[in-house]
């Protein structure tokens, strides 16, 4: 049984509020002792004076690619890119092919991550089949099957009708309904945030309103099923405005922003560098100020990647051909401590509590805490490290990111899963 004793680190627990410097003693898979001046023979010693202790972080939006798009990424290459960004369990989108809609890909994920995956992998589901809009994947069943949660991210259900109907079979179970918010019929063809960017530049806009409309009908729809549904990559003002006032209301609505929408504006764009290319897109000042003011006063509950790599052959083109999606992974933590810890917008406890208690709470999973008698999922950072992002040493396949060459701080040193150092 491989025991790790890490010593003199600032243990923040978002559960229990601590944050303390102590010592932990792992042994095995779970924590067995918490204190201070802990000394034993035969242990793995880690000195993390001057760290930070998480709890395991978990993001709860990740494309892991796998099947069908190996080339992209597999389980095993993006549960490596999970390891070094300091998570211990991804939730992974069903967006594959074949799509995971059904108990058998639900399966298979497991027992491909439980063989290859270097942390923890959660499947979720896709609401319809083969993520078509058109009729619903067997809900019940694959809840049974072990899917964490419910989407057809990439993919909006542009059908009111079904989503009242995938709503109302999932709220039978409790289950999470993860919603990629977006009217088609307005973001048709467009490539960029629509604003006074995007006209100078010259490219057509997806305007705000597009996540806009679909997230006051997914408020709607919640407060009539009483579903609990969440919003994934939230970008506008508005948008976190909506989920503001829903949770006033007491309506069963939670929200996640990616760290690209807290750390860009869309004049990243200018340029043309399609590393830039999301959706949804990189939005306006306006925007991503309201973004930060979520996360800070919690109406905005989780952070989450969105990691979605690709391969040079769909990014190294002109702007208007390029595939959508950032490689989120590894530059997620120093994004964070250096746009929301360092300048003092999230304490320690409150970021802990974003990145790894809510997911958690929100999927549903023993995880997101440190205590006596708990999962040993820990991730040790070093939010005084200075870095220099280079996409060519990401261990994702996905070298897609608008953040290389950028210097940033924090640094994660250790990830532990389920007493391993991975």
């Amino acid at each position: 049984m491989e025991r790790i004793l890490i010593k003199g680190g600032r243990l923040i627990d978002p559960a229990s509020g601590i944050d303390a410097v102590k010592d932990i003693l792992v042994e095995g898979s779970k924590i067995a002792k918490i204190g201070s001046g802990l000394n034993t023979d035969d242990v793995t010693l880690i000195n993390a004076e001057g760290m930070l202790i998480f709890p395991g972080l978990i993001d709860m939006h990740v494309h892991l690619r796998e099947p069908g798009f190996e080339y992209k990424e597999t389980i095993e290459s993006g549960t490596k890119s999970a390891a070094a960004g300091g998570f211990t369990t991804v939730a992974c989108m069903p967006n594959t092919y074949p799509v995971i809609d059904s108990p058998a890909m639900v399966e298979y994920i497991y027992l491909k991550a439980e063989k290859e995956g270097h942390v923890k992998v959660k499947p979720v589901a896709a609401i319809t089949k083969g993520q078509q809009g058109e009729e619903l994947s067997p809900i019940g069943e694959l809840v049974q099957y072990g899917a964490a949660a419910f989407s057809d991210d990439g993919h909006p259900v542009s059908s009111s009708n079904l989503m009242r109907r995938a709503m109302e079979y999932a709220s039978m179970w409790d289950a999470l309904i993860i919603s990629h918010c977006e009217d088609p019929e307005l973001s048709r063809d467009g490539v960029m945030n629509e604003g006074e960017m995007s006209t100078m530049l010259g490219m057509r806009g997806i305007p705000s309103v597009a996540e806009e409309t679909m997230v006051a009908r997914e408020i709607a729809l919640s407060r009539y099923t009483g579903c609990r549904v969440h919003i994934a990559h939230i970008s506008t003002k508005a948008s976190v405005e909506m989920v503001r006032r829903a949770k006033a209301e007491g309506i069963r609505i939670s929200a996640e922003a990616a760290p690209h929408h807290f750390s860009l504006t869309d004049a990243a764009v200018d340029g043309y560098s399609s590393m830039t290319k999301v959706n949804p897109p990189l939005r306006s000042g306006e925007d991503v100020e309201a973004v930060i003011r979520g996360l800070k006063d919690g109406t905005v509950d989780a952070i989450a990647t969105d990691h979605a790599p690709h391969h040079r052959d769909d990014k190294e083109v002109e702007y208007s051909m390029a595939a959508f999606g950032i490689s989120g992974l590894e530059t997620a933590v120093p994004l964070a401590v250096t746009h929301l810890l360092r300048p003092g917008v999230l304490t320690p406890l409150q970021l802990a509590e974003r990145m790894s208690l809510a997911p958690a709470k929100l999927l549903k999973l023993d995880a997101g805490y440190i205590a006596e008698g708990g999962p040993a999922d820990i991730t040790i950072i070093d939010p005084e490290a200075e870095i220099t992002v280079d996409t060519e040493k990401f261990l994702s396949k996905g070298k897609n990111s608008p953040f290389d060459g950028m210097r940033l701080w924090g640094r994660v040193v250790h990830t532990i899963v389920e007493g391993r150092m991975v």
